[in-house]
């Protein structure tokens, strides 16, 4: 199939997809360039169609899964329309339009053993993707997007996953409501503050650990604050007064795994 006509109702379907008001009404996404396309479809994320550059043809490394994933449809369209799809300043050879999937808490619970990372009202979608990136890579059982959150389907946040997106568990909902569910479940909730009595490197994340990492301004939210367990201190013996949050949930993330690994 070809489309090229920038007045396509399609196209402009897909153009919308670019705000979050349209994504929620459509329940759709659309991931740009090669590598988040390939994720999706080496990953089996429920694609509704590839569009690719119809001059340059379908890139070398998607040609190998032009048969993954159930009824997904390769669309060539101009240059011109993928420039109006897409948000990268750097012109894409295709996208694809995705999507959602919706989330069960029960995902997050598949394998206990596997801490969960929470994210409590934080706003910058590179931290948000970074985050989703470090739990995928330190081999976290998901992660739980709180109310207030920057959207996981912001373009920028799904460049920032590097497509780790589609290899975990990643769930939004209210945390009021969910995290008392997790605890119910045997799930012990900690989180990072400056007043935090135990070292992040002494504190035991073996078993089912939730970790709750605040917004970049204000940290964990009152509300929030009063369902978590533990409150531990990340060691900072230099002159930085704080760390961003990525880069908080990284160091815990890492220290539970080591501590799976020593097990």
């Amino acid at each position: 199939m070809e489309i090229s006509s920038l007045q396509n109702s399609r196209v402009k379907g897909w153009a919308q997809l670019q705000d979050k008001k349209h994504r929620d009404q459509q329940h759709k996404y659309v991931v740009e360039g090669i590598h988040l396309v390939q994720e999706a479809l080496s990953f089996g994320a429920d694609i509704e169609c590839v569009a690719y550059d119809k001059d340059r043809g379908i890139p070398a490394e998607l040609t190998e899964l032009l048969d993954q994933g159930k009824h997904v449809e390769w669309i060539a369209v101009t240059e011109g329309i993928i420039a109006k799809v897409c948000q990268a300043s750097t012109p894409q050879p295709v996208f694809a339009v995705v999507r959602k999937e919706a989330g069960s808490l029960d995902r997050l619970f598949e394998n206990p053993s596997k801490p969960v990372i929470v994210l409590d009202g934080l706003q910058d979608p590179g931290n948000v993707g970074t985050i989703i990136r470090s739990a995928d890579a330190s081999g976290a059982g998901g992660v739980l997007l709180g109310t207030g959150c920057a959207d996981v389907y912001n373009p920028k946040t799904l460049r920032s996953t590097m497509g780790s997106l589609f290899h975990l568990p990643v769930i939004e909902g209210n945390l009021e409501e969910l995290l008392p569910q997790a605890r119910s479940r045997g799930a012990r909730l900690v989180t990072t503050s400056l007043e935090g009595k135990a070292s992040a490197f002494e504190y035991d994340f073996t078993g089912s650990c939730w970790m709750v990492i605040g917004s970049e301004g204000s940290g964990v939210s009152p509300a929030v604050s009063r369902l978590v367990d533990d409150a531990i201190i990340i060691p900072m013996p230099g002159k930085a007064e704080s760390l961003n949050a990525a880069m908080a949930a990284t160091v815990l993330l890492f220290e539970a795994l080591r501590q799976r690994l020593q097990r």
